[in-house]
């Protein structure tokens, strides 16, 4: 067991020169941290606003529009950020004066979608799939291992800008959040601030079906960043958590993937992102105890 959670060397040390020897790893390494950092960041205020049932739905759409694009045949990042950003910004539209839309409104947006989903995964086997047959598999659990240079270089782009845009909105953002009536009151841009901020879901959301697939995007976006709270009371500091440990989940999941080809990078990823919860969990009723026995 340790030889091979050494990659086949005597040491650790040489099994992880070995493993960043490879073009592919270290392509999946760029992409997947910028992803993961974001993703973290983005979460910890989808887990702080309640919207983590928003963020499962966009993971259908993700998978609509990339079929939707494969369909159509161009670039399935173009159908993941244009269904993803655009169905975002539809549920922060319908949701009124509320912050939020409400879970009516996000399940039947979801089944819509998903309903679309079925139409395109029709057209996209009975007439496009033979030129790439395993596209679909690709879309809904990921290939962070099939990640070119060049996607890479744009998906850390486009994840670097996405959280420049986070943090230019985060103050007023977590004021909106904690408090959205006096935050009104104060004249900060409640409603605004609300679809600007699912806009940025939907861009993660495509973002991190790159990584983990459509069908496990949310986990990219909700576990770390629920971790990150029990670690934790203070917003600034949880957020700073959640980056991290997204991004260790991605570190610690390629390199399990790559230990044991076995396993899907997006199990392994998805793996730590729960044992990092459940450790978070043990370490917050470790706490608690302490202090009430004190």
């Amino acid at each position: 067991m340790i030889a091979r959670l050494s990659f086949g060397f005597a040491s650790p040390v040489g099994g992880i020169a070995n493993m960043l020897s490879h073009d592919f790893i270290r392509h999946a390494l760029i992409a997947g941290t910028s992803i993961a950092a974001l993703s973290g960041l983005v979460g910890y205020f989808v887990v702080l606003r309640g919207q983590v049932f928003a963020g499962d739905a966009l993971s259908h759409v993700a998978y609509t529009g990339a079929l939707a694009a494969l369909a159509a045949g161009i670039d399935l990042r173009v159908g993941l950020f244009a269904a993803t950003i655009t169905v975002s910004v539809v549920l922060g539209l319908l949701a009124g004066k509320n912050t939020a839309a409400d879970d009516v409104v996000i399940g039947t947006t979801f089944a819509w979608v998903l309903g679309l989903g079925v139409l395109f995964l029709a057209i996209y086997t009975s007439h496009s799939s033979k030129t790439n047959s395993t596209a679909n598999v690709h879309v809904l659990f990921g290939s962070v291992f099939g990640i070119s240079a060049s996607t890479a270089t744009t998906a850390t782009a486009v994840a670097i800008a996405l959280i420049i845009i986070l943090a230019v909105i985060a103050r007023p953002l977590l004021f909106a959040t904690l408090d959205p009536a006096v935050a009104a009151a104060r004249g900060v841009p409640v409603r605004t601030l609300g679809i600007i901020f699912l806009a940025l879901v939907g861009a993660s959301a495509a973002e991190a079906t790159q990584v983990v697939g459509a069908l496990l995007l949310v986990g990219l976006l909700a576990v770390p960043a629920a971790a990150a709270q029990l670690l934790s009371n203070r917003p600034w500091r949880a957020l700073a958590f959640a980056a991290a440990l997204a991004v260790a989940a991605v570190w610690l999941g390629i390199a399990l993937a790559y230990a044991a080809p076995r396993l899907p990078p997006s199990f392994t990823i998805m793996l730590v992102a729960t044992l990092e919860y459940a450790a978070a969990a043990v370490l917050r009723a470790s706490a608690s105890r302490r202090t009430r026995s004190s």
